[in-house]
């Protein structure tokens, strides 16, 4: 998607930073207004980077803001960084989410028994490119977890880049492990002790942290698509979204390039990173007693 190109406003690791995005000069919404198929067999989609690889900022797309820029994601006023949990540094994979997609918290899944936790559906990218705050890659879908996070689903589509060396080899979930052995493995452990330097429990998966295959994963997205739908043209309560947008023909919240709201998003101002404290690279030892 080079026809869309970031706008970073403020100094990343504060409260006032920004990345937006834009076509053309015109501000767009990377939860509405990017699509979310890359080709018109839909076999390839766009996904957004939120948190590159190895990095601890808890970065994302947000609901509050017009236009739905990415920021870091607070917690009691204080800006949230995810911790380094022995062997792992940072998010262990490319982080972000599918544009013009939705979990409905009105929705209750058939077999995880919970409800949706009211954002994009968030993706995981396995190649071997660290990817850049805003990034649009296109991938293509190889399985799914459902992370159970606080009651909801929180569901975690695992995908390629296209454009990686492995992608001709990996077409579905049992690829992965056959050419990346050990990694859906990390990547259950991960969601699941994460959050316990914090004080908080280990997580838990649906189906027994088992990773659902690509037909199943592609079932899931096209789901949160069409409560997307719902929620852009007006159907669905979008309570507190932001849903403002350029592109979308068919929804009652499309504004016009000369919109108030759009000369509203500030210019670009980029600004050097802000020093974070020493201790988000403490490596915490999760002991097996524990899990």
């Amino acid at each position: 998607m080079a026809d869309y190109q970031t706008r970073h406003v403020g100094a990343p690791n504060t409260l006032e930073y920004r990345v937006y995005f834009e076509k053309n000069g015109v501000p767009a919404s990377p939860f509405h207004d990017i699509p979310l198929f890359a080709n018109e067999e839909k076999t390839v989609l766009n996904m957004v980077v939120e948190i590159p690889r190895w990095t601890n900022a808890k970065l994302e797309i947000s609901k509050d803001d017009a236009f739905n820029p990415i920021k870091q994601d607070t917690k009691k006023g204080k800006l949230r960084f995810v911790r380094n949990c022995f062997p792992h540094k940072g998010y262990i994979w490319n982080y972000g989410a599918f544009p013009q997609t939705w979990e409905d918290p009105n929705h209750t899944n058939a077999e995880t028994k919970a409800k949706g936790d009211n954002d994009p559906i968030d993706v995981l990218e396995i190649g071997q490119q660290v990817a850049t705050i805003g990034q649009i890659k296109q991938v293509k879908v190889l399985g799914v977890m459902a992370l159970l996070d606080e009651g909801e689903t929180d569901w975690k589509v695992i995908t390629i880049d296209v454009n990686d060396p492995l992608a001709p080899k990996l077409n579905d979930i049992e690829d992965v492990e056959k050419q990346l052995p050990g990694l859906i493995r990390a990547t259950n452990e991960w969601f699941r002790i994460y959050k316990i330097p914090d004080g908080k429990p280990e997580n838990v998966f649906a189906f027994s942290g088992e990773a659902k295959n690509k037909k199943y994963a592609t079932e899931v997205i096209m789901e949160t698509h069409d409560a997307w739908k719902a929620l852009i043209n007006g159907s669905a309560d979008k309570k507190d979204i932001q849903v403002v947008n350029v592109n979308v023909d068919e929804s009652p919240f499309k504004v016009s390039a000369d919109d108030a709201v759009v000369s509203s998003v500030p210019a670009a101002n980029p600004e050097p990173a802000a020093p974070i404290d020493e201790s988000i690279d403490k490596w915490f030892f999760i002991s097996g007693n524990n899990l």
